[in-house]
């Protein structure tokens, strides 16, 4: 199928499927005789798994490694989890320093809420931050 016809059953653009072809995310298709894309069916099912990929948070660079390693002709199963385990770790980091700062917002929140105006200081912009 050519290009546009690609992006629009994939639910992407041409743009997209151009970056990731270069990105070596999609193999170079197959070009007509005009000289246009002509990409084989598996490319549908190859842009699905970078899309679902990229949905668990993996990078392209991340991605690529998994599709290198299916296209050399070998399972990805253990690079995938060792990938999503990876992944799992620094999702549980940002959520712990999220609940930090919430924490930190709560307090500065409540400390500026019993504020009189008229008794902050001219010199200072701000004492809660």
């Amino acid at each position: 199928m050519r290009i546009g016809e690609l992006a629009q059953v994939s639910g992407t653009t041409t743009k997209t499927l151009r970056f990731y072809e270069e990105a070596g995310l999609l193999p170079a298709p197959e070009r007509t005789a005009g000289g246009y894309r002509d990409y084989a069916p598996e490319a549908l099912a190859r842009l699905d798994f970078i899309r679902r990929s990229r949905t668990a948070g993996l990078t392209l660079a991340q991605i690529r490694q998994v599709l290198d390693i299916r296209d050399a002709g070998v399972a990805p199963c253990q690079h995938v989890q060792d990938l999503l385990e990876a992944r799992l770790g620094d999702l549980d980091r940002q959520i712990a320093d999220l609940q930090a700062l919430r924490h930190t917002v709560a307090r500065l929140r409540d400390d500026a809420a019993t504020v009189d105006p008229t008794s902050c200081d001219a010199t200072t912009v701000c004492r809660y931050l």
